[in-house]
């Protein structure tokens, strides 16, 4: 970013970091995709799913979807339109769920469903495979609909599917992240996903998300340029777009992206260990990503959140939502869990 401050550039993208940057994450998807960058998350879900939907048309989620429960209604407001939560116990979705809405299929009194949204790693740190994702895109496509992922995490989701065949992190080097970047890509476009928002901030970046559109769909997916249009409607069309497109190119370029997710991924398998030695304390759910799901007795929740502060995911069943990051260190780890421990056994 600091380079990209010492000269003056063309504005809203016509810029030589931006040409970059699309380049870069065309190469990382061996694609020719579209690809335009946003300020943040909610606006890469937002838009995408504006360019899919008519205000008659519906989005089939989970209950627990960000664009269900953290996005303030900004789905419904920018698309006119609605969405569908399913209940879903590991945060997934199925090709059952989506088959459930055959029913409103062209009866005048129901929402059209039209967009799949899946989120990858999942609210809950779990993970969809390849196959999964596959299977629900052959579901939705057969139905005409369009698939949507909510990629906030998905580098921490290939860097977990692709530890699975091998090393990750740092010490697996270049043949860790040359796995992962085949994994993303199964998990993406080869699986049949249509718009991917592709997080940044998440996992590294300053600021800055890119709306991902992949070719060679046969469903009823607008021209991709005209996101131009929705992205400008939007509000989130950066003038100095410059300062997102440097970031984008060294998170894909230099595979920041897979050893910043590895990472954390690794702290919170580490995390996740040491709560576990802790009488009183039980997961939830099982640690894919970079996400710990625990339960913790009420009593020691307060004196633990005034020293680490953390989300309270379920008030009802006292469970907290514990995530570890790019930057979160095994001190930062152990500290953590020997406060829970002192806090539980007070």
């Amino acid at each position: 970013m600091s380079a990209a401050n010492r000269d003056h550039f063309l504005s809203y993208g016509s810029d030589p970091y931006t040409q970059r940057a699309v380049a870069d994450l065309r190469e990382l998807f061996d694609s020719d995709v579209s690809v335009y960058f946003v300020y943040n998350g909610t606006g890469a879900n937002v838009l995408g799913l504006s360019m899919a939907t008519k205000p008659y048309e519906a989005v089939i989620c989970t209950e627990m979807a960000h664009i269900q429960t953290d996005e303030c209604g900004a789905p419904e407001h920018f698309t006119g339109g609605k969405l569908l939560p399913v209940h879903a116990e590991d945060g997934k979705l199925s090709p059952g769920d989506i088959a459930r809405f055959d029913e409103f299929t062209g009866v005048e009194h129901h929402v059209q469903p039209h967009v799949v949204s899946l989120t990858q790693a999942t609210e809950v740190g779990t993970v969809y495979t390849a196959q999964e994702i596959t299977a629900i895109c052959a579901a939705a496509h057969e139905r005409g609909y369009l698939v949507h992922v909510d990629g906030a995490r998905i580098a921490n989701a290939a860097a977990s599917l692709a530890s699975q065949s091998g090393p990750s992190g740092e010490a697996g080097g270049a043949d860790s992240a040359l796995r992962a970047r085949k994994v993303l890509r199964a998990i993406t476009g080869e699986a049949g996903v249509d718009i991917l928002s592709f997080g940044g901030t998440k996992n590294g970046l300053m600021f800055g998300e890119a709306v991902v559109f992949f070719p060679g769909t046969q469903r009823e997916l607008p021209d991709p340029t005209r996101f131009r249009f929705v992205r400008k409607q939007g509000m989130q069309l950066a003038s100095k777009m410059r300062y997102i497109s440097a970031q984008f190119s060294a998170y894909v370029g230099d595979d920041l992206w897979f050893l910043n997710a590895a990472h954390a991924n690794r702290m919170a398998v580490r995390l996740a260990d040491g709560l576990s030695r802790i009488e009183g304390v039980e997961p939830v759910y099982r640690v894919q990503a970079n996400g710990v799901f625990v339960k913790l007795p009420r009593d020691a929740v307060r004196p633990l959140s005034e020293s680490f502060p953390f989300y309270v995911w379920d008030e009802a069943q006292s469970v907290a939502r514990l995530m570890c990051s790019f930057d979160t260190q095994e001190e930062d780890v152990d500290a953590f869990v020997a406060a829970a421990a002192a806090a539980v056994h007070h």
